[in-house]
């Protein structure tokens, strides 16, 4: 009987002395229809509550046409809702994006004639640009340039580089010191608390207005200081402020925490939707990832809002392509039978990277958590975003933002291509039709980006292990996708550098004839992408949807699912547990995971009291006073109690909630005569006759649940979990026979899962 949720029925009590109805609660008293921080709510109860309320507004509608029209009003304002997240989130998304690209390239140099343009935009302008050097345009000018006028040798490199690590300076202190001061909710990716949400627990000020915009603009200084950390995370949880903020307009949604999760599921929909371009992998997501409670008319609203954001996006238009996204690819060879192999040799590449990532991330946070580090934030983001900044600068694939090199990654080599990963050697004779390039030699330029790469990840995988939960926003999709891309990128290039020199071989016989274009690296990028981020999340179904969506590879979906399956494979192998639902047990958030409870325990084994605890606290139906409740609730921190017959027959009656009583009496107290600290309080239907010496009784069968949950105390923990996980229970009563045993709450239910698990059950609870 834990403090894990407070309830929020509206108390009302009839009075005894002239035998009618008292509704002590006409007027609205303050916290009415809330439940307390870090409490869980009543999924059932505010089912029944919408239920009810619903019914009264169909059964009004038949009085007058301005009823039927409110009650109109009130069936479309779900879809209203999802239309306005829709517009706000892929709004802020259009311009986080145009943010972020604008301040990334300001820490290399300034547009002369705007200098709000970023390095693609001001050159977008220029009539001075070429094609070969299409991003060297008069009007763009490095640091170095513009201070000494200088462009080439140590000295102009030195100062372009001081620079560089300034900003990242700047940009990553501004970030933790705005997230310290006005919204330390806004640190993180946010998807591990989004999913504690959405599983029926309050987080007070998690989803407010001041994270919202906190989330908003320190998220753009994050990414712009070069950590390695993504905004599509963030993105979602920026999505479900704007759901939540949306809510508020509506009573519908504000009174109801139930109905507000349903809205706040389709607003993650929309979030991963404007962060990828990729609103059937939103829809995806949501329901695979995040969601506890799912229904269809859910589904439904979730793909408009995906849908509307999608579209808002697309009319922002932040990658100046006219597409809703940045990593668009068109390969023009087919994938073979052969490369199957590689595909899921990448999978297990994903898979182990997963793992890894997870332990050593994982490790390093608890040492924040339990030891000094942890009391300053502020140190350990600069220290990082200096290393960071300080290691990223001498090498071009680590210098750029991640985006972009997961996009260069992605891309094939075509003949107008002028990237280093395209230096091959050409044949002089070559007659081809410039979509249609043979595998060639690679070239100096090829084997050089092969061993930047090669470092490249090597500081990828270290530095994200640092970077991912420091006290800022931080996504870990592109910092995931970027590791896998590299090293996918770095196999396809050895697979196709195999079958040109060695395509008599066996494997390649049969599908890669001489001066044909077999091998396709670009796709191994893609596949290695979706492999690791995979094996960190555990995501199947929607990734390989996201990924086919951000890159339009629609035909590759095959690859993408072999990679996806195996990274999950291997990573399930070590653990089961991804990322999100990692940080959630870190943090002790009380949420029951979809897993299966395979233990023999029995209800009786876990339920409290135990054998030396004390008696289990409970109300009589009719020989309790006013004062004893009083006493009780001042006693005591449980969440409510049991009503029972009387103390020696133990015959359950019903439950009753704590807030409930509170309110209840406070509301008597004030508004009724004679309602003294003496006075009976009966749960019964009937009061008895009192003499008129007796003080004025308090009646409150009212607020008394008389269908609380029971099992018996022989009912498997497999079922009692089970219950607790698909219906959102709170706690549940145990019986035999009608008579009270004892009680299990959620919590409870959470430290003896841990216990079979063989972990401190103390150490996974919320503090």
């Amino acid at each position: 009987m834990e403090p894990d949720a407070i309830s929020n029925a509206t108390p009302t009590e009839e009075m005894n002395g002239a035998g009618n109805l008292m509704d002590f609660l006409d007027e609205p008293f303050p916290d009415v229809g809330t439940y307390e921080d870090f409490h869980t709510i009543d999924w059932l109860r505010e089912k029944s509550r919408d239920t009810d309320r619903h019914r009264k507004i169909t059964n009004k509608s038949k009085e007058s046409i301005w009823e039927f029209i409110k009650s109109l009003l009130d069936a479309w304002s779900g879809w209203v809702v999802m239309l306005l997240i829709g517009l706000l989130s892929g709004t802020l998304a259009g311009v986080i994006d145009l943010a972020v690209d604008w301040m990334t390239d300001l820490k290399e140099g300034v547009c002369l004639s705007a200098f709000w343009y970023s390095h693609e935009q001001c050159c977008w302008t220029s009539n001075e640009t070429t094609f070969d050097d299409r991003d060297k345009c008069p009007q763009w000018q490095k640091w170095a340039e513009l201070m000494t006028g200088y462009n080439e040798g140590a000295g102009a490199y030195l100062l372009n580089y001081f620079l560089y690590v300034m900003w990242a300076l700047c940009f990553s202190f501004l970030a933790v010191s705005l997230v310290r001061v006005f919204a330390p909710y806004a640190c993180g990716s946010g998807i591990p608390e989004i999913k504690t949400i959405l599983s029926g627990f309050i987080i007070r000020g998690y989803l407010g207005k001041w994270t919202l915009l906190i989330k908003t603009v320190t998220l753009v200084l994050a990414v712009s200081s070069g950590l390695s950390l993504g905004k599509e995370g963030p993105l979602v949880h920026v999505a479900c402020c704007c759901g939540n903020l949306f809510c508020s307009l509506f009573s519908k949604y504000s009174k109801n925490e139930g109905k507000r999760r349903e809205v706040l599921s389709a607003a993650a929909a929309a979030g991963v939707s404007v962060a990828f371009g990729a609103p059937i992998g939103g829809v995806l997501f949501s329901l695979e990832e995040v969601s506890y409670y799912f229904p269809l008319k859910t589904l439904w609203r979730s793909f408009f809002a995906a849908l509307v954001a999608a579209f808002t996006l697309r009319s922002i238009n932040p990658f100046g392509n006219n597409r809703l996204v940045l990593f668009y690819v068109e390969y023009h060879t087919p994938w073979y039978m052969a490369e199957l192999v590689p595909f899921i040799l990448l999978g297990v590449f994903g898979g182990l990277w997963g793992t890894l990532f997870i332990r050593a991330n994982i490790a390093w946070c608890r040492r924040r958590k339990t030891t000094q580090l942890g009391k300053y934030p502020v140190l350990e983001v600069i220290a990082v975003a200096g290393i960071t900044a300080i290691l990223a600068f001498p090498n071009p694939y680590t210098r750029r933002s991640t985006s972009q090199l997961i996009s260069e990654l992605f891309n094939d080599c075509g003949a107008l291509e002028s990237s280093q990963l395209c230096d091959y050697y050409n044949s002089p004779n070559m007659t081809r039709p410039v979509d249609d390039i043979p595998d060639r030699p690679a070239g100096p330029g090829v084997y050089a980006a092969l061993w930047q790469l090669s470092l490249a990840l090597i500081f990828k995988v270290v530095i994200t292990i640092f970077t991912f939960g420091m006290k800022i926003p931080s996504g870990l999709f592109i910092p995931s996708m970027a590791v896998g891309a590299i090293a996918g990128r770095i196999v396809g290039i050895a697979v196709e550098q195999m079958a040109y020199h060695h395509h008599d071989w066996i494997i390649f016989k049969n599908w890669c004839r001489p001066g044909a274009d077999c091998v396709t690296p670009g796709l191994y990028a893609m596949v290695g992408a979706a492999a690791c981020l995979g094996g960190v999340t555990r995501m199947t179904v929607s990734l390989v949807v996201i990924m086919f969506e951000l890159t339009g590879g629609l035909e590759y979906i095959v690859p993408l699912m072999a990679a996806a399956v195996t990274s999950k494979w291997v990573a399930d192998a070590f653990n089961k547990e991804g990322i999100y639902e990692a940080h959630i047990r870190l943090n002790g958030y009380p949420y029951l995971d979809q897993d299966e409870f395979t233990h023999r325990t029995l209800a009786t084994d876990v339920m409290r009291p135990r054998r030396n605890d004390p008696p289990l606290a409970v109300l009589t139906q009719d020989s309790t006073t006013v004062e004893d409740v009083e006493t009780l609730i001042k006693d005591t921190d449980y969440n409510g109690f049991p009503v029972v017959v009387s103390r020696e027959s133990e015959r359950l009656i019903g439950f009753v909630q704590r807030r409930d009583l509170t309110l209840a009496i406070k509301t008597a107290r004030q508004k009724q005569d004679g309602v003294v600290s003496n006075s009976m309080v009966y749960f019964t239907e009937d009061a008895p006759q009192l003499p008129a010496s007796c003080p004025q009784p308090l009646k409150l069968r009212r607020i008394l649940n008389l269908s609380p949950f029971t099992v018996t105390d022989h009912t498997p923990m497999e079922t009692v979990v089970d219950i607790f996980r698909k219906l959102g229970l709170r706690q549940c009563l145990v019986t035999r026979s009608g008579r009270l045993l004892g009680i299990i709450t959620k919590k409870d239910v959470l430290r003896h899962m841990a216990q079979m698990t063989n972990q401190d059950p103390e150490s996974i609870m919320f503090n």
